[in-house]
């Protein structure tokens, strides 16, 4: 037998905070995790976490808004490709570009970076 929710009195709607949206966005995007599930999981629908992502997006101050995976990795433990990096030093973070990057991604990381 199915499971019935009935809402009762003035206020039909549920209201997240933003606080929650950008915890089932960061759930529903992370590495392995299929948005479907996690909207199941929330009772959501998978275009709500869609949409809290663009809004998401639209509230960052870049122009171009988007979503990248960093992997940071300790000094010791960098490749052997040193003699094809570029190390950049900016507001205390240390960057090594490889010399097969692609340019617009340069721009983007030193452009978040810079901020």
């Amino acid at each position: 037998m199915a499971a019935i929710t009935v809402f009762s009195g003035v206020e039909r709607r549920r209201r997240w905070s933003d606080d929650q949206k950008d915890a089932f966005v960061a759930s529903a995007f992370a590495p392995g995790a299929v948005v479907s599930e996690v909207a199941r999981q929330a009772d959501l629908s998978p275009g709500q976490i869609y949409r809290w992502r663009a809004e998401l997006a639209g509230r960052r101050t870049c122009k171009s808004p988007s979503f990248m995976e960093v992997m940071v990795t300790p000094p010791d433990r960098v490749g052997a490709e040193r003699a094809e990096v570029i190390v950049v030093e900016l507001g205390g973070a240390l960057v090594r570009i490889c010399a097969k990057a692609p340019p617009p991604l340069v721009a983007a990381v030193l452009n978040a970076l810079s901020r």
